[in-house]
């Protein structure tokens, strides 16, 4: 899994536009997740992207990048395309509904461990270093120091390694702070905790606002949207212990926000879909 695989962390700031990828596995993760092994026809796709201002050729160079990247499967029925999901993207839509709907974005049951990752990669693996990072990143950690990363809690990232091939290159180690450490600080100096709260703050504002507004417009494209920032948003958030946070942190407000809507939106999205998308058996 590459960068790219999981959704974007760009500004949330109101009027910005996930990019089409992030929007496509947010469509597959809402609407075929959940439905058993199937592929939807390329122009419902178009359809219901179209929907969140996404074009049809922004679409359909999208699904083709997908596919090249091993993210979709095409199949073609009479004179239709149809794409589904890949090992690799079910791994990718798995990780984020776990860290949707089962973590949250509040971490109130910490129970004082760490997990520290130190690596020495060669200067001229670029790409490889470019990865690690990313994929500690949304796993929750922060460098510590420049080889040094740490994530609250015992997170397994063995798996990550030895998917990237830098098992040879990396020591991993669970412990608890010293007393003579001052955990508020160094969560401080290791992430930018102001950035990661004004994502919250912005994410709060713009959907309470369209709860207020009272709008009907379409669930699909309601909850696209919703899912997709609400991805980007906690991304960037390593679930830091809240007891160590500052006073009203923005996560829990935000969070309430998200799942009133994500209720509001369940049924009818799901009720709009099946009259809607055409699919048919992956296999």
């Amino acid at each position: 899994m590459e960068d790219d695989d999981i959704p974007d962390t760009r500004d949330t700031s109101e009027g910005s536009q996930p990019r089409p990828q992030s929007l496509m596995l947010a469509f597959f993760g809402n609407h075929v997740l959940d439905e058993g092994d199937l592929c939807v026809y390329s122009g419902s796709i178009i359809d219901v992207l179209g929907r969140v201002g996404i074009g049809e050729q922004a679409v359909r160079s999208t699904l083709t990048r997908m596919v090249n990247r091993g993210l979709l499967q095409r199949r073609r029925e009479g004179r239709k395309m149809f794409f589904g999901l890949t090992p690799q993207a079910l791994r990718v839509l798995e990780d984020g509904r776990t860290r949707i709907w089962q973590q949250g974005a509040v971490n109130d049951d910490w129970d004082g461990s760490w997990t520290l990752l130190g690596f020495s990669l060669p200067d001229s693996w670029k790409r490889q270093r470019h990865d690690l990072r990313s994929r500690l990143t949304w796993s929750g950690f922060g460098a510590l120091y420049s080889g040094l990363w740490i994530a609250p809690g015992k997170v397994d990232v063995a798996g990550i390694v030895s998917e990237l091939g830098l098992a040879a290159h990396v020591k991993i180690f669970h412990a608890e702070a010293d007393e003579a450490t001052d955990i508020e600080l160094m969560i401080r100096d290791t992430w930018d905790l102001e950035s990661v709260a004004a994502r919250y703050v912005a994410f709060d504002k713009r959907w309470t606002a369209h709860l207020n507004a009272g709008s009907g417009d379409d669930p699909i494209g309601t909850r696209l949207l919703l899912v997709s920032e609400w991805l980007r948003t906690i991304r960037t958030d390593p679930r830091l212990p809240a007891r160590h946070l500052p006073p009203a942190w923005p996560a829990r407000p935000a969070q309430e926000t998200f799942r009133r809507i994500a209720e509001q939106t369940a049924q009818p999205a799901r009720k709009s879909a099946r009259g809607l998308l055409e699919t048919i058996p992956s296999r």
